[in-house]
């Protein structure tokens, strides 16, 4: 009999504490409402459309009246030449952003760190981050401009005696040049997170280690360093979840036929088999695939980092 009181009790305190801190949340949860119903029509409403992957879809028929094919889509999919081309396309530039999304902000951050004069290190700062901003609709066209064979890269090429570089028209450069671009415009923005880590480190570290004689190198190796190592496990971790995403932006702005062995990924596959061929039941088929693989790998690579750094989203 007692132990029943005193769950009761313990039942009655938490609704009363439930109570109270649901009145306190209210105004986040009013915040919350309206990003919480655009989500929900548009990106669970559309997700009725996943049928048409079984469907060989034709828009004057719509959904009802479109023939049933079950998984024949992904018959004519998986022997598609150009299918498995464009995943490993997609691992291989995707899996290179990800290693230099982590190892070019890292060394930048360190390296800002060492910056003592507050108005040159928020100028370089305020510089980094621009590029995050612009959209690469703009950015490709101001490539195209620079790296095209009469642009001012070339040019500067030639005085030092080297030849033109097809930088967008030869498949080896143009992995190498979407990779290296990407990393120039998002890098920046990438650094907000260890400057943050790295703020947080207690400065008497730092103090107790120039008395002990340590230089500047000695303190990023045996101080900022281990620092980050969290944060960087941690964004390492989550960033798997992405590795299907080799920015389709970038790259259908900046492609052409010439380099589809090279840049074709997925993503641009499906856009030109759907809006090229008018195939949408084929492109369905192949963003679904590619979208089961992703949700595995989110889930996966959030385990982990709970695991790991204790960081958990969900």
């Amino acid at each position: 009999m007692l132990l029943s009181h005193v769950n009761k009790i313990k039942y009655h305190d938490n609704r009363i504490l439930s109570k109270r801190r649901l009145k306190m949340d209210y105004p986040l949860y009013l915040m919350l409402f309206p990003p919480v119903v655009l989500l929900f029509v548009y990106h669970y409403i559309p997700m009725a459309g996943i049928i048409i992957a079984f469907m060989r879809y034709l828009p004057a028929k719509g959904l009802f009246d479109s023939p049933w094919v079950g998984f024949g889509n992904y018959r004519v999919l998986f022997n598609m030449p150009g299918f498995f081309q464009a995943i490993r396309n997609t691992l291989i530039i995707s899996s290179s952003k990800i290693v230099l999304s982590i190892i070019v902000p890292v060394s930048f951050t360190i390296l800002l760190n060492e910056i003592n004069i507050d108005p040159v290190k928020k100028g370089i700062q305020t510089l980094i981050y621009l590029p995050y901003f612009i959209s690469w609709v703009l950015l490709a066209g101001i490539f195209i401009k620079l790296l095209g064979g009469s642009g001012i890269v070339n040019q500067a090429l030639g005085v030092i005696g080297v030849g033109p570089i097809i930088f967008l028209g030869n498949n080896f450069w143009f992995r190498v040049t979407v990779i290296a671009t990407d990393i120039w415009k998002e890098f920046g923005y990438g650094t907000i997170v260890y400057l943050a880590a790295v703020s947080s480190v207690d400065p008497n570290l730092y103090e107790a280690a120039r008395v002990d004689g340590a230089g500047h190198w000695k303190q990023m190796i045996h101080i900022t360093l281990p620092s980050l190592t969290t944060i960087i496990v941690l964004m390492s971790v989550l960033k798997v979840g992405s590795i299907l995403n080799a920015g389709f932006d970038q790259i259908f702005n900046l492609y052409n036929s010439t380099v589809y062995e090279s840049g074709d990924i997925i993503d641009t596959l499906v856009y030109r088999i759907a809006f090229g061929t008018g195939q949408f039941g084929l492109s369905t088929a192949a963003g679904l695939s590619k979208s089961l693989v992703a949700s595995f790998l989110v889930i996966l690579s959030h385990k982990f980092a709970h695991r790991i750094s204790g960081y958990r989203v969900f």
